[in-house]
């Protein structure tokens, strides 16, 4: 996979392109100091997948990431940041990240991460959902029993085939049922999803 690393630390942009580069599986594209860079890059030359720092200079991580999903759907975007707090949360996660970390995981960790991620795992932190304080969306009640069970699974960080094993249906079937429930809880991404749904298993 293919990585760029945002962050104005030089030395933990250092620090996670040694690592990341012995891992056999991953290529760091590129790096940048600032979301602003980043667009840049992504515009000529698109990453499989960002390491995303939030605070930075010019335009931060929030922003770059709401604008590099408008123009690159495809790109995926894990927050990698000091701040564990539910403003800084909620608002990377509404601008299209799909998964948030903190810097307090091992660069091997991360690497396993960023290979769940691309698989279309969830990926969240379990400091953040603990400082998370879960807040009922009414549109929960209108999940049939089959939806609540794709949530719950997507939670738990399974992927559409491992849902589909559980639950014993085709991977064709969860992956329209997630399109549904997406609708339904007027979210973007299973990241979101599953952090609608934590909480109210």
């Amino acid at each position: 996979m293919r990585v760029l690393i945002v962050d104005d630390d030089p030395l933990i942009i250092k620090s996670l392109k040694i690592k990341l580069e012995q891992q056999s599986d991953i290529d760091v594209l590129s790096t940048a100091s600032n979301g602003a860079e980043a667009v840049d890059i992504c515009s000529a030359d698109p990453p499989d997948i960002i390491l995303m720092d939030i605070r930075m200079p010019v335009t931060d991580g929030i922003a770059a990431t709401r604008l590099i999903k408008q123009r690159h759907p495809q790109i995926k975007i894990l927050m990698l940041t000091t701040f564990d707090d539910r403003q800084n949360i909620l608002q990377a996660l509404a601008a299209g990240a799909d998964g948030y970390l903190l810097k307090t995981d091992k660069i091997a960790q991360i690497a396993d991460k960023l290979r769940l991620l691309v698989s279309g795992t969830s990926i969240l932190d379990a400091e953040v959902l603990r400082n998370l304080s879960p807040q009922e969306n009414p549109a929960l009640a209108t999940l049939t029993p089959r939806e609540k069970d794709i949530a719950r699974l997507i939670t738990r960080g399974q992927t559409n085939k491992e849902i589909a094993a559980s639950l014993f249906l085709s991977e064709g079937t969860v992956r329209n049922n997630i399109v549904v429930i997406m609708e339904k809880l007027n979210v973007k991404n299973r990241t979101q999803l599953g952090l609608e749904y934590y909480g109210n298993l």
